[in-house]
């Protein structure tokens, strides 16, 4: 607002309770008198709300004045305390009223009032060393489960080696022995074989797995042959014969007949490791092992390997064994 006058008779002039003083009796104010007028002559009431009064704008002319009951309370009120210029209201704190005190009352240890030391915050001191004990005492604890080891429902520790009272303390029982039809098949040295056709025994030769490395030899001419006569077949079907042999370095062959009938192929005894480990004239050299198909009847059956026309049969004999084919 400029200095200066803003002219008479406008609304911001207007000073409801102007009756009340000398200044404003003798400039005309008056009482209200129950017709709804009050204050200076040609004064306009008009009763705003708190805050709706807009400086440096134009009221609004519009406005509508409000009741006038609560008007004439208004003449009626007593001067405020601590009013200053007439119209103008002073704000007072809570406290000079007689109010509950706003004074914040010191927590113990914070620093505050009393006896004016030096102010302090929170103890985070304390709480970080609660903290520090907290995770050492989970970590311990951790440590001592792991070195003491679950326990398992019997009340036995995991792994432990001594059993309860009511566990069973004695070996569990062996497997069952194989049916007799599943039984381990013989096995046989040669020179315990029938030797027919000038077939011998000997042991001039290193490396037979017989007993005492003996070996039949004089297998080398037509009509010669070993017979192995074989018991307890539990089942009848077809098995593998199993020969060790040993050679010269040279391949060779012989035919089988299984109770009485040969087979028609024959059974092989080629150099099967070669040359360089088998060079030929080294019998030593020359073990080896080769096998053939036969179908034996159950119970009692007869096998045997001989030199027939057409066989090349210089070879000797180690050990014979029968395995399911």
């Amino acid at each position: 607002m400029t200095p200066g006058n803003n002219g008479a008779s406008t609304p911001e002039d207007d000073d409801p309770f102007g009756y009340l003083y000398a200044d404003g009796q003798a400039a005309g104010a008056t009482p209200p008198d129950g017709g709804g007028g009050y204050g200076y002559p040609g004064s306009v009431n008009r009763v705003r709300a708190v805050g709706e009064r807009q400086y440096g704008q134009q009221a609004q002319q519009s406005q509508q004045a409000s009741q006038t009951a609560p008007t004439a309370q208004y003449a009626q009120a007593p001067a405020q305390q601590g009013q200053g210029t007439y119209g103008q209201s002073h704000y007072q704190a809570p406290e000079t009223f007689g109010g509950a005190s706003t004074t914040r009352t010191p927590l113990p240890g914070s620093g505050m009032g009393g006896g004016g030391g030096r102010g302090r915050g929170p103890n985070t001191k304390g709480l970080l060393i609660g903290a520090i004990a907290v995770v050492a005492a989970v970590v311990i604890g951790i440590g001592v489960a792991m070195m003491g080891g679950d326990e398992d429902p019997g009340g036995n520790e995991a792994g432990g080696s001594t059993p309860s009272a009511d566990q069973n303390t004695e070996p569990s029982a062996p497997a069952s022995k194989p049916a007799k039809d599943e039984a381990e098949l013989p096995k046989i040295d040669a020179k315990t074989l029938r030797l027919e056709g000038g077939t011998t025994v000997d042991t001039q030769f290193d490396g037979a797995e017989a007993g005492g490395g003996v070996y039949v030899t004089g297998f080398n001419k037509v009509g010669a042959k070993v017979v192995w006569a074989v018991k307890d077949i539990e089942k009848a079907g077809t098995y593998r014969l199993d020969v060790r042999f040993g050679i010269p370095g040279v391949d060779a062959d012989a035919t089988v007949v299984v109770n009485g009938k040969p087979n028609t192929s024959p059974l092989n005894m080629e150099n099967f490791i070669g040359e360089k480990r088998a060079p030929k004239g080294d019998w030593e050299k020359g073990w080896q092992t080769t096998w053939a198909p036969v179908n034996l009847t159950k119970g009692s059956n007869v096998i045997e390997i001989a030199c027939a026309e057409g066989n090349q049969c210089d070879a000797v004999l180690d050990q014979l064994s029968l395995s399911r084919g």
